[in-house]
């Protein structure tokens, strides 16, 4: 599935649901599903920079492909973070950098976070986009 295609499948979803209570609740549930990292990848090379909570993205590039793996300390931000996760490893990081963030925009998602957790989701993205960077340099 292209990344186009997981994001709309998340706009799809968020489309069923009524009210941001629930959608909160799902974003809560997408962080009970991530596996997250182990201790020794908690670092501070990993750790978020601007997130309210604590969060951490670690990314192991194979086979041609980035795969992402997150934390974090807050249930919100760990689903957040769990949601990017899902959309964006096990791409190709040109994939990436073609890639927008349109659709969190579309999810209405930005407006109903406080100003702090918009700048930690703001945070998250452009991790993900300079993952892609370096990996593809290093490519």
């Amino acid at each position: 599935m292209t990344i186009k295609e997981k994001q709309q499948e998340i706009i799809d979803e968020f489309a069923f649901l009524d009210d941001w209570e629930q959608k909160y609740e799902y974003i809560i549930d997408l962080g009970k599903e991530l596996k997250g990292l182990s201790e020794d990848k908690k670092t501070d090379a990993n750790l978020i920079k601007g997130c309210q909570s604590k969060v951490w993205i670690d990314a192991e590039f194979k086979d041609g492909k980035l795969y992402f793996d997150a934390d974090s300390d807050g249930i919100l931000p760990k689903g957040i973070v769990s949601l990017l996760v899902s959309i964006y490893s096990g791409h190709s990081t040109q994939e990436i950098l073609d890639s927008d963030f349109q659709f969190i925009s579309e999810i209405g998602l930005q407006e109903f976070l406080s100003p702090s957790r918009a700048n930690g989701l703001m945070a998250m993205t452009k991790q993900i986009k300079f993952y892609a960077v370096a990996y593809q340099l290093k490519s």
